[in-house]
């Protein structure tokens, strides 16, 4: 059996990938694909469909090689991909609501008897919040998008992304209350 060695570096690869070598493309899949499901994971709650979005994410990502310039990182270039593909997913699954009206409470159930919590227990009361509030919270505090990016990909105004970030937030600091966690913790700041 012969051993093909694969390039390490990076252009290499998706070059080779581009140009259709399945094991330039494994290699790239199995580098990325950790950390582009926790990325579908933070927008999809159920890791079965935020499973299913990382692989249509990366069907995507290899129809599309061709596309990506060099001017950027490749990761960056494909996170981009996997959270628009995660806003697809949202919105064809359930209508995403950006209204200053509803607000549901969820109930949070987190390990208080540790200090700090771990991501796991941040999931969870990232997930608990109305898909809106929660869209916006993520592409802004996690993934470092500013107001008018997030409006023009979620087909929002500026002004209530910033009040969706704001009530994100807000429903964010009342739940560490709950849990006893420091009043002075800064939710999504950057």
């Amino acid at each position: 059996m012969k051993i093909i060695s694969l390039y390490h570096n990076e252009k290499l690869l998706v070059k080779k990938a581009t140009a259709g070598n399945r094991e330039a493309q494994k290699f790239l899949y199995d580098k990325y694909s950790p950390k582009m499901l926790s990325v579908c994971r933070q927008y999809i709650k159920d890791l079965h469909f935020a499973e299913d979005v990382m692989v249509s994410g990366f069907v995507k990502v290899f129809k599309n090689m061709g596309h990506f310039r060099h001017e950027g990182s490749f990761e960056g270039w494909i996170r981009k991909i996997m959270v628009r593909e995660c806003i697809t997913y949202l919105r064809k699954s359930k209508p995403v609501i950006f209204d200053d009206e509803v607000c549901e409470r969820a109930s949070i159930h987190v390990n208080t008897d540790i200090s700090l919590l771990d991501m796991e227990e941040i999931q969870l009361l990232i997930d608990a919040l109305p898909s809106g509030y929660k869209m916006v919270f993520v592409l802004y505090a996690l993934e470092g998008y500013k107001h008018n990016e997030i409006g023009s990909m979620l087909g929002i105004s500026e002004s209530t992304s910033k009040s969706q970030l704001f009530k994100a937030r807000k429903m964010l600091q009342q739940q560490l209350q709950l849990l006893g966690i420091s009043k002075g913790a800064k939710i999504g700041m950057k």
